[in-house]
């Protein structure tokens, strides 16, 4: 088996159905399985995808996980020499695997490498390429440095907003959701760290990937298109907490050890204004019912 896709799904059984019509619409040479993981939807999804999909290997929990216990789930039986993790709100293109495989069986030397991903109307999903979080690139990014200076790659640490998103390099940090890993890499770092219930495990993991001596790579001759959440203004509050926790669970993780306390206590305050500040704009936000189609990758997550 050469690539082993893992898709989480939480209530999003169309968009789960929509992306999995895009895999097997792949024009590959490779041979995959598909493993989907489902964190007890209610939406009847586990039945839906089992009907249309039956040759996939689903695992129907009972309770929700979170997406990085889920995709460790899906790892424990995957049987790949790369595991890809796709999020249930995209569409892969016919050449994506194709691409991606032959890019990683030409560079050993890459643990991990991501494709340009597209929102619905055409424009960067910035998270597909970034910089590590550190102190500097979380406040020029938190407090609009990098859009003031989007050609300046000192106030551009994180989004590498400076860097064109048609070329290829080396990146600090992939999106989740796609994440193309080889299994000898997840062997010796072990998988995403559940400590994450959301948010901030594909970082974690990329930083481990790094610190264990792989490269990390930004291949953007292929791309995905991300859906995400449209118009869900209003997001529930463990949605809002667990996004600024993963930030806090970061730094005390990777940091903490590598800077004074006064850096760390002003990393800790802007994370609890931050998370102040979101949960107020969120308070104030309209609520705007979803059409059934349109969970975020967060919402996939939760």
């Amino acid at each position: 088996m050469d690539v082993s896709i893992l898709v989480v799904n939480y209530n999003t059984c169309r968009l789960t159905l929509d992306c999995l019509q895009s895999v097997y619409a792949s024009k590959t040479q490779y041979r995959y399985e598909v493993i989907v993981i489902d964190n007890h939807s209610s939406d009847g999804s586990v039945e839906a995808i089992r009907a249309a999909y039956p040759e996939i290997t689903l695992i129907a929990n009972k309770d929700n996980t979170g997406f990085a216990k889920a995709n460790n789930q899906g790892m424990e039986v995957a049987s790949g020499r790369y595991v890809l993790l796709l999020n249930s709100d995209t569409l892969v293109q016919p050449d994506t695997l194709d691409t991606m495989i032959q890019f990683m069986d030409t560079h050993p030397e890459m643990g991990a490498s991501g494709c340009k991903v597209i929102l619905p109307d055409g424009s960067l999903d910035k998270a597909c390429k970034r910089g590590f979080p550190t102190p500097s690139a979380s406040f020029y990014y938190a407090f609009g440095w990098s859009k003031r200076y989007p050609d300046n790659p000192k106030y551009n640490q994180y989004q590498l907003g400076h860097l064109s998103p048609d070329d290829e390099y080396p990146v600090d940090v992939l999106v989740g959701a796609f994440m193309l890993v080889r299994k000898e890499t997840i062997d010796q770092v072990g998988g995403l760290d559940e400590t994450f219930f959301m948010y901030g495990e594909d970082i974690d993991w990329c930083y481990r990937i790094k610190q264990a001596g792989w490269g990390i790579y930004y291949y953007p001759r292929t791309y995905i298109i991300h859906i995400k959440g449209g118009s869900a203004r209003r997001r529930p509050l463990k949605i809002i907490y667990e996004f600024h926790r993963a930030m806090w669970v970061f730094h005390r993780k990777h940091y903490k050890q590598q800077y004074s306390w006064i850096t760390n206590m002003a990393v800790y305050a802007g994370i609890t204004v931050k998370f102040g500040m979101a949960f107020l704009k969120n308070k104030l936000s309209a609520p705007v019912k979803p059409d059934g189609g349109e969970q975020s990758r967060t919402e996939v997550k939760a």
